[in-house]
């Protein structure tokens, strides 16, 4: 046991999860590739749980926030904040919904309570549909509307959740129908559901599950149930911590592949519009935003060196068709992890879009997940060279794979030989 390691362990909670039997220190980094403290180098498949979202030191964004924090780095929303306005502007054009609101929070779990909060204050009630598989964040409201055993370690919520169908394609009850029928299926269950509950505020859902293992739904799902949930006044939250800003290549937003009734009430997103700074937040129809009757402030959320950062980001990101890159690069890599899988009886499945992509792995000739195996290709891969995440619903089994959007051909590649191998290592 490193000394750091040690340390760590002796006044950090034992929940604090850490990667690899021999945990990494990671030093510095730079595009798409990261550094630890004994200065091995790594291709960086993950980029900090999707939140490196264009590259490692981006120059545009160091050159910001050095230059930010030069001049003032925080007062709080007490007071005019510039930066803060210009990039409110850019993201409620960019969301979508009409008359757009903007309120910045410190990161993704922190915005999809604010989601929470909205809903809930707007339509006096503390019911919220979720779906199964999912996760929202850590917060006591948000660990109560997460659908995956695995990141919910309390069954207290201030909350009374109720759980859909229709977040993973490929397991459950209506896995074998066709996407019609499966679309169907999972709007006749969410139809019983509410005949049976005093309406409920919200559904909260991710285009893409995230922590689930980047499972989706067939695309228009959420547009069917949104006619229903119209029918009742139900609010839709889109939680796009980890599929906005373009990670999906077909869409900017991840609910933009259900969009035929129109945008999401509430928008909530993070991770990737800081490139590493610490911003979230949450767009709504001014009604839902100006909702509540008490004064709120946030200390931290919109901070002048942060919004620095985001807007810098955006800008390069926009500017750089980084959406297209995801497009068309993830489109190579699924495509070569596939060919690489197609021999391997323990994955059950390579799935995703732009560069959101999941393996999925089972003990062969069963549906049973493996993370023993998954643990196991976590580390071959880094002794390659190689960082990539996990994740999954009963069992942690669906490899995470998620580089920065300006990942290159020639690095597709690279990742794409080093993950084959591991899996090859680990059969």
């Amino acid at each position: 046991m490193n000394d750091l390691y040690a340390r760590h362990r002796r006044v950090l909670p034992d929940w604090l999860a850490l990667y690899y039997d021999q945990p990494l220190e990671i030093t510095h980094g730079e595009g798409r590739h990261v550094w630890d403290a004994q200065g091995n180098k790594y291709l960086d498949f993950f980029g900090g749980i999707l939140t490196t979202m264009t590259a490692h030191a981006l120059p545009e964004v160091t050159k910001a926030v050095s230059e930010q924090a030069g001049r003032i780095i925080h007062s709080s929303t007490l007071y005019l904040n510039r930066p803060m306005v210009e990039l409110a502007e850019r993201i409620a054009h960019l969301s979508g919904i009409p008359d757009a609101r903007v309120f910045f929070t410190t990161s993704g779990t922190e915005a999809n309570d604010t989601a929470l909060l909205l809903a809930t204050a707007h339509r006096r009630s503390n019911t919220i549909l979720a779906m199964r598989n999912s996760y929202h964040g850590r917060s006591f409201s948000a660990v109560g509307i997460t659908g995956n055993r695995g990141w919910s370690p309390t069954s207290l919520s201030p909350l009374q959740t109720l759980y859909v169908h229709g977040g993973v394609r490929t397991r459950g009850p209506y896995a074998s129908l066709d996407d019609s029928a499966f679309i169907e299926a999972c709007v006749e269950d969410l139809k019983d559901l509410l005949g049976h509950t005093r309406p409920p505020a919200a559904l909260i859902a991710e285009p893409v599950q995230g922590v689930g293992g980047f499972t989706s739904p067939p695309d228009g799902l959420y547009a069917a149930f949104r006619e229903v949930l119209n029918a009742y006044g139900i609010l839709w939250i889109a939680d796009e911590v980890q599929t906005g800003w373009g990670r999906t290549g077909d869409h900017f937003w991840g609910w933009q592949a259900h969009d035929r009734n129109g945008p999401p009430d509430i928008v909530t997103f993070a991770k990737g519009i800081g490139n590493g700074m610490s911003i979230g937040g949450v767009v709504a129809r001014a009604e839902i935003m100006n909702c509540l009757d008490a004064n709120s402030i946030s200390t931290f959320g919109g901070t002048q060196v942060t919004m620095a950062a985001g807007l810098a980001n955006l800008a390069h990101l926009l500017e750089h068709d980084l959406q297209g890159n995801a497009r068309r690069v993830g489109g190579l890599l699924i495509e070569r992890l596939r060919a690489a899988a197609a021999q391997d009886p323990g994955v059950r499945e390579v799935r995703g879009r732009g560069l959101m992509i999941g393996i999925e792995l089972t003990r062969p000739g069963t549906d049973e997940a493996d993370p023993d195996r998954a643990a196991a290709v976590l580390e071959a891969a880094r002794a390659g060279g190689l960082l990539i995440g996990k994740g999954g619903g009963h069992s942690t089994s669906a490899l995470r794979v998620a580089p920065p959007l300006s990942l290159t051909v020639a690095e597709a590649e690279e990742g794409a030989a080093i993950l084959e191998s591991a899996l090859r290592s680990t059969q």
